[in-house]
């Protein structure tokens, strides 16, 4: 069994355990954190998140195993370099999010998980088949270069995606001093509210430091709103996945010069409300001329 999927299906009774407990409670003293049809499609997208990375995994760890071959070190397995391991994953984690949320191609994915209206632990399930299409693994590739056993970065990987599950919730506040180091449930419903001023913070994954040192923390103050700024609702998993996707591929056609085209894969998600859609071929040349 691959490390990645042992880890998360070994944890998910635990997960299970939180739901339904935050949803009983919840209903006991008449707050609406859970709806049925949010639920349920929270569900299908971790059902399908996990079958397309178990189908990726297979796919893909005979290039990582074949890759490890040119490490640039021979890192032997100890507490010390299992954390060495934890802090540079936790890192490139970072990283991976920060452009999840600045490059419109790897937001084509990411944006399922900000899709709920809902914050509470089943959103962490909210997850999108898409990730090994928009490169998620790529940014684990250093780890094997650097000389850490494949299956060990893998089995990482999982483990900080299992602290993710705790921390999205309503409940719980920045946990003291803990806070200063760690990400905390009220730290990541800041990432998850679409105020104007939480908007692009907290990418943190285990470790809040990262966003200290690069400057995108900032605490929880004004009430959150969740979701995302599009007026987007669904509960169909299909829709939710493919939304940013569909619209990339519409707005594709409309765009002319490839330096459009290109701004349309990398630049951040809001660029195409920057970008006039060209719809006469004046207009075109006009915006050309200005690449």
């Amino acid at each position: 069994m691959i490390p990645v999927e042992f880890i998360l299906l070994l944890l998910s009774p635990v997960f299970f355990i939180f739901i339904a407990f935050e949803w009983l409670s919840s209903e006991k003293n008449g707050k609406t954190l859970y709806q049925w049809r949010d639920t349920a499609a929270n569900f299908g997208l971790a059902a399908l998140h996990q079958a397309g990375d178990f189908i990726a995994l297979l796919a893909l760890l005979p290039f990582m195993l074949w890759l490890s071959q040119f490490a640039l070190f021979s890192i032997e397995f100890s507490a010390l370099n299992l954390f060495l391991l934890f802090i540079a994953q936790d890192f490139l984690y970072y990283w991976f999010h920060r452009c999840s949320h600045r490059v419109r191609w790897l937001w084509a994915s990411h944006v399922a998980h900000h899709s709920s209206r809902l914050m509470n632990f089943s959103t962490a399930f909210r997850q999108s088949l898409t990730y090994p299409i928009s490169g998620m693994w790529l940014f684990w590739l250093p780890l094997v270069l650097l000389g850490f056993e494949v299956q060990l970065v893998l089995a990482v990987v999982a483990i900080n995606l299992a602290f993710q599950f705790f921390v999205h919730t309503q409940s719980g506040k920045h946990w003291g001093i803990l806070g200063l180091v760690l990400n905390t449930p009220a730290w990541h419903r800041v990432h998850h509210a679409c105020n104007p001023q939480y908007i692009d913070r907290n990418y943190a994954g285990v470790l809040i430091i990262w966003d200290r040192l690069f400057g995108t923390f900032v605490p929880e103050q004004e009430a959150c709103r969740y979701g995302i700024t599009d007026d987007f609702q669904s509960n169909n998993p299909i829709t939710i996945t493919f939304y940013e996707w569909r619209k990339i591929i519409s707005l594709w056609p409309q765009l002319k010069g490839w330096r459009n085209k290109v701004k349309l894969l990398v630049g951040p998600p809001e660029a195409f409300s920057e970008l006039k859609l060209l719809q006469h071929s004046g207009q075109a040349g006009e915006m050309e001329a200005h690449d």
